[in-house]
């Protein structure tokens, strides 16, 4: 158990105890971690209620506990302040982290297994900025899932059968265009964009795309392997891409396999014995009136007049594959896939099977509206990355530092991951080059830069492990306090599913270093071993949440 978790069981224990001995019931004991005011409190509103008492007078008789971690506690406007026995806390915090290193902040191994499904870019063309916040989001979140000690798998499903490989493949085979790009993905959205533009004009060709479609999802293999042959050109593009963002991912799931091994059509006929399958033309639908949906989307179509599946129906069985091989699914979607996520679900429920937690992001918008690879209006992530070097490369020789083309990569991704991830996923980013590229205020490099001097004072005073230490200063309390609360802030956003809270506590990290290393002096001051060893605590936390949020820890900048 980590120190603060401790100070936490302490503070119910005896608020539990003494609400029995003054008011003789039990209640839930709620505690909140207000900023600044104090570590925990407990609001005295609820129990006030339940025992008709002016929550201001049981305040004050809660107030009188003490404990082997709790310092002392006092009551204020209605709530019981508790606060943290410091020295306590430095003798325990400092050890553990000096002893676990990497791992401080972990939990132990659950023998649950997740599945994280995200970025599942149709593989027609490189990923826009805007494409860039689902894998981000979903390599953070499975990041933060591993460490709080699930057994977790990435998976990208591969659209294979549908309009935009179909679209690009009849590009590649009916288009001679002068390839501008080397790296494929960018070579081959070319095809796709004229193609596009020739299916809008011209119905002949529109209709030999039409064919490509429907012969896919007649499961026709030869027709599908010399379409996989071009969209893997395609995806190692994009995999290209993600790697320099420090995203990799585990497995790659193909759509037509459920077509192909007949699961798309036992999906079928499993909803058709639900009773709640109709029929239009042939066409197969669920009436969703019944589920709360009306209006033109009440018919979510399972098939086509022709007996062909949608897309809709293939990721259902896709699903049922996953929720055989994982206890929790997790997808990271683009809010405009609700409405179709709703009706997977409700699928799924009618066939009795896992249903997949959703995590849908807001989409990133240029200023001057949506971004669209058939239209080509998009900022490419490749092209926001190389900006994102040059820009750190400009503002690392400005500080005249050693190995500098490194340094502005990791400076870069890190600027780019993080200004993604500091956003809660379901509030929009209008992205503009100006605040993804900002290397000042709430910022990666800012938390780099945190680390790194870290290590230098480390690297300057030679520094040797110091497993006791004691502290006075203000300065020095709020930062090991502030230490302490990284295993509750893993817990807190493995368990929300939101990344964006850890983006914020590691610039309080750093924050508060800054005022700790401006308030005390370390080399060289009679308290220089125990100021090392906080400053090697800080350097420890910084690196595990920049590890976390997919971001290089550099030890010099």
């Amino acid at each position: 158990m980590y120190p603060f978790e401790k100070f936490e069981d302490e503070v119910r224990q005896k608020l539990n105890e003494r609400i029995r001995q003054l008011y003789g019931i039990d209640i839930e004991i709620k505690l909140e971690k207000p900023k600044e005011i104090a570590d925990l409190a407990y609001p005295c509103f609820q129990l006030a209620k339940k025992i008709k008492r002016n929550p201001l007078e049981i305040a004050e008789e809660l107030a009188e506990i003490k404990g082997e971690w709790i310092e002392k506690s006092e009551a204020v406007r209605g709530y019981v302040n508790f606060f943290i026995n410091a020295e306590k806390l430095a003798m325990e915090l400092i050890k553990q982290i000096e002893e676990m290193g990497d791992d401080f902040g972990k939990r132990e191994k659950k023998a649950i297994k997740v599945i994280v499904e995200h970025t599942s870019a149709n593989p027609n063309g490189p990923l826009h900025v805007g494409r860039a916040r689902n894998p981000i989001i979903g390599d953070t979140i499975a990041r933060l899932l591993k460490f709080y000690g699930y057994d977790v798998t990435t998976q990208y499903y591969v659209d294979d059968m549908g309009k935009q490989v179909a679209t690009l493949f009849w590009g590649i085979k009916n288009l001679k265009l002068e390839a501008k790009h080397d790296k494929p993905d960018h070579k081959y959205v070319a095809y796709y964009q004229k193609a596009s533009e020739l299916a809008e004009k011209n119905p002949e060709v529109k209709k030999e795309i039409e064919e490509i479609i429907k012969k896919c999802e007649q499961g026709d293999k030869k027709l599908l392997e010399e379409i996989k042959e071009i969209y893997d050109e395609v995806l190692k593009g994009i995999m290209q891409s993600l790697n320099m963002l420090n995203i990799y991912i585990d497995e790659f799931v193909e759509e037509s396999k459920f077509v192909l091994d007949g699961s798309v059509e036992k999906v079928v006929d499993e909803l058709r014995k639900t009773g709640y399958v109709k029929e239009e033309g042939n066409a197969l639908y669920i009436d969703l009136e019944p589920f709360g949906i009306h209006g033109r989307d009440k018919k979510f179509f399972l098939t086509r007049s022709d007996g062909t599946s949608l897309y809709a129906t293939r990721d259902i069985a896709y699903h049922i594959w996953k929720g055989e091989r994982a206890d929790l699914m997790i997808n990271v979607l683009g809010e405009d896939h609700k409405l179709e996520a709703k009706c997977v679900e409700i699928a799924l429920k009618l066939l009795n099977k896992k249903t997949p937690e959703v995590i849908f992001y807001s989409f990133v918008s240029l200023p001057e509206g949506r971004m669209s690879t058939r239209k080509g209006r998009v900022v490419y992530l490749d092209d926001l990355i190389e900006e994102a070097i040059e820009r750190a490369k400009k503002e690392v020789n400005e500080r005249g530092i050693e190995d500098a083309e490194k340094i502005a990569k990791s400076v870069a991704v890190g600027a780019i991951r993080y200004n993604i991830i500091k956003v809660k996923p379901s509030k929009a980013i209008v992205f503009k080059w100006e605040e993804a590229l900002n290397f000042e205020g709430e910022s990666a490099p800012f938390i780099q830069y945190a680390h790194a001097r870290c290590c230098s004072i480390l690297r300057k005073a030679n520094y040797e492990k110091q497993s006791t230490a004691k502290y006075e200063h203000e300065s020095e309390i709020k930062l090991l306090k502030k230490l302490a609360l990284f295993p509750e802030k893993v817990k807190e956003c493995a368990e929300t599913r939101n990344p964006s809270l850890l983006a914020e506590y590691a610039h309080e990290v750093a924050s508060t270093f800054n005022i700790f290393y401006r308030d005390c002096r370390v080399i060289g001051s009679e308290k220089e071993k125990e100021r090392l060893a906080l400053v090697n605590a800080t350097r420890q936390v910084l690196k595990n949440c920049l590890n976390l949020l997919g971001i290089d820890a550099l030890e010099r900048m």
